[in-house]
């Protein structure tokens, strides 16, 4: 009897405890679905409003830019007028520079060409004068004749060297095709190979141009 008795208090404890736990059960699912639809709706108030205040600053920038753009608009017009002119204004400025170095050199080539031929027309005059020299004899060289052609001479060398003419190397140099034209070649042991054993013609130069090659005799 009291066994019967015991068990029934047994069971009675133990539905009393299944009653309080699915009473929490029942109360914690509540709670959470109360927690989910409070996150859920201050979730969507907050996307609300950055969605509000979004279009609400991309209006402003709209119509911000709408502003710029229409001043814009106003002092393009301007602007492209300035920049056309000065665009127009530089490009008249290097159309002259690049005509005032282009005549520059133009007349330069053309100085220095005119220069080189009269010189070229000088060369038998200068020819003639050395072979005149070369033609007195030993006894005359002390004449006033002599002295004054000499001396005539050494004038006009003179006046061709302030020119900017000089007389090119010749004799006991390398022969050197830029300068020289050779016209005879010799055997011969006093000189080594490929050297100038004599000058025929003399050669000039015109500042660092050559007017006329030297005419000259090669060794070996």
């Amino acid at each position: 009897m009291q066994e019967a008795k015991k068990e029934e208090v047994l069971e009675e404890v133990l539905e009393d405890l299944e009653k309080e736990s699915q009473a929490d059960q029942t109360e914690d699912s509540v709670k959470e679905a109360e927690t989910t639809e409070d996150t859920a709706s201050e979730t969507e108030e907050k996307d609300t409003e950055e969605t509000a205040e979004e279009t609400e600053g991309s209006s402003k920038e709209d119509s911000d830019d709408n502003k710029k753009g229409f001043f814009k608009k106003k002092k393009d017009k301007k602007d492209e007028q300035i920049e056309d002119l000065t665009d127009r204004l530089r490009r008249q400025m290097a159309e002259f520079d690049n005509f005032r170095k282009r005549t520059e050199k133009e007349k330069s080539t053309m100085y220095e060409m005119g220069a080189k031929d009269i010189i070229e027309r000088m060369l038998p005059v200068i020819d003639n004068f050395e072979r005149g020299l070369a033609s007195i004899p030993e006894s005359e060289k002390n004449t006033a004749f002599a002295e004054g052609m000499e001396k005539i001479y050494k004038q006009f060398q003179k006046v061709l060297e302030d020119a900017g003419v000089k007389a090119i190397e010749a004799a006991g140099q390398p022969f050197d095709p830029n300068f020289h034209n050779a016209v005879m070649h010799v055997e011969d042991e006093n000189f080594g190979e490929n050297i100038v054993a004599e000058e025929l013609q003399k050669g000039y130069m015109y500042r660092d141009s050559v007017v006329r090659h030297s005419m000259v005799k090669v060794a070996n």
